[in-house]
């Protein structure tokens, strides 16, 4: 439908059928939600809200590395922010540190040292504790019996449990240093985006920003 003014005019069901269209990520609505209490300083709100949310997703990431599924864990992670992994060398490194635990626990013994050489040896060149622990790593090579290996307890749960910790803590510290919330930006972008719209449509606005109620357009 066009006013006589060539302006376009979008009903409200053609509003309701784009949006619809529109696929937001239950996690990244949470993240917002989450972030907004957290910044806003509503402890016991952001607690109650991480026990009924944000828990389940750090659970599982935290199962994924005790599983021995490292990849899942860091495409997890990734998924819920990737800053986490790009600030945090020494957690990136011991993420794929387990990777190479878990390739020397199946047998893969060619994949293991070629993963060892691509991917953690350049890291180790750049850090010398990094370079200690690969070699700790790869010495589980040289031993077919792993019980008498001197760093068989690599080999050990104990070892995914301590990456686990690693990566949960850095989660939970991720969610909780933002100082600026999220929200307030998100709704001045609605309302620039909508007197921006304004001048080429006349479509159904959001002007109860507290209900986020559509209204009728103005024909």
């Amino acid at each position: 439908m066009w006013q006589s003014s060539s302006k376009k005019v979008i009903t409200k069901e053609e509003w309701e059928k784009k949006l619809a269209d529109v696929k937001i990520r239950k996690e990244d609505m949470n993240k917002l939600v989450m972030n907004f209490l957290v910044t806003e300083g509503y402890v016991e709100a952001a607690e109650k809200f991480q026990m009924e949310s944000g828990t389940q997703h750090r659970m599982a990431v935290r199962k994924a590395v005790q599983c021995g599924n490292v990849e899942d864990a860091i495409e997890k992670v990734n998924d819920l922010n990737p800053e986490i992994l790009d600030t945090n060398p020494q957690l990136f490194f011991h993420l794929q540190q387990q990777r190479l635990i878990e390739l020397i626990r199946s047998g893969s013994v060619e994949e293991a040292l070629q993963f060892a050489q691509e991917e953690l040896a350049p890291r180790g060149e750049e850090n010398h504790a990094f370079l200690e622990e690969l070699e700790r790593t790869v010495a589980l090579l040289a031993f077919e019996d792993t019980a008498s290996c001197p760093v068989g307890e690599l080999l050990d749960v104990s070892q995914r449990q301590k990456t686990a910790s690693e990566l949960n803590a850095a989660i939970l510290t991720s969610q909780s240093h933002e100082k600026d919330p999220k929200l307030p930006s998100l709704l001045k972008m609605l309302i620039w985006a909508q007197n921006q719209l304004d001048e080429k449509a006349s479509y159904p606005r959001i002007n109860d920003l507290v209900n986020a109620t559509l209204e009728d357009p103005v024909t």
